[in-house]
């Protein structure tokens, strides 16, 4: 029977491990902190942890996490945060010592619906709340996107518009949820460009979008003046 049990303990722990994945540093569209970083986030049938780093840039600083902490889906599906690990849960802070310091911690949520290819990341507290919207979960739209922005890094910012284009208008990728992602970034390049008439087409797709998130694209753009 031990021997028995054994086997089903490595046949359940080989499955797990089979239908897991692991995204390093994907692509995020909008975020609260611009020090506080995802280093990687680990898919499982059981759990999803998502790997964070912040950065310490003022004297005295201090850090913590909220207990409630939600992932949400494209969909609008909710997860409230399991457990935090290496950063302690508000009211306990934890203090930086130094300008410059890092703080790694761990973040764990229930496991995502199969096939999920973006989720968002939103503290709901009172002060100082953190959030990340658009954080890119297909590995081959993470890698497209690293070239193309690699791109931009080159001073082509032209030749990236039309290459997030393609992807957008790439049949396989609608309804994926990628859509705003995409959309907001083409619509920022094109302006930026001068390329008013391009960016003005894009900002009517991302309006008609049935997207949960949408509103906090479409602020961050106008917030920046960019209306259409």
């Amino acid at each position: 029977m031990r021997d028995t049990l054994l086997v089903i303990s490595a046949l359940f722990v080989f499955s797990t491990s089979v239908n897991s994945q692991t995204i390093e540093q994907p692509n995020v569209a909008l975020k609260s902190h611009q020090t506080l970083e995802i280093l990687k986030i680990d898919l499982s049938p059981v759990k999803t942890e998502i790997y964070m780093t912040i950065e310490n840039r003022i004297s005295g600083g201090n850090f913590c996490a909220d207990r409630n902490i939600f992932l949400t889906d494209n969909e609008g599906n909710s997860l409230k945060l399991i457990k935090a690990d290496g950063i302690p849960l508000c009211p306990e802070r934890f203090n930086f010592k130094s300008i410059g310091e890092r703080l790694n911690f761990k973040l764990t949520f229930p496991p995502l619906k199969k096939g999920t290819s973006i989720i968002n990341i939103r503290e709901d507290c009172t002060e100082n709340c953190f959030s990340f919207y658009g954080i890119i979960l297909d590995h081959d739209i993470n890698k497209k996107l690293d070239e193309i922005f690699s791109v931009v890094d080159k001073g082509e910012p032209i030749n990236a518009v039309n290459r997030l284009i393609e992807i957008a208008e790439d049949k396989k990728y609608s309804g994926n949820g990628v859509e705003s992602f995409l959309y907001i970034n083409i619509i920022e390049l094109a302006t930026e460009t001068g390329n008013t008439a391009k960016a003005a087409v894009w900002y009517k797709k991302l309006l008609s979008l049935k997207y949960s998130e949408k509103d906090k694209y479409i602020k961050y753009l106008n917030d920046r003046g960019i209306i259409y």
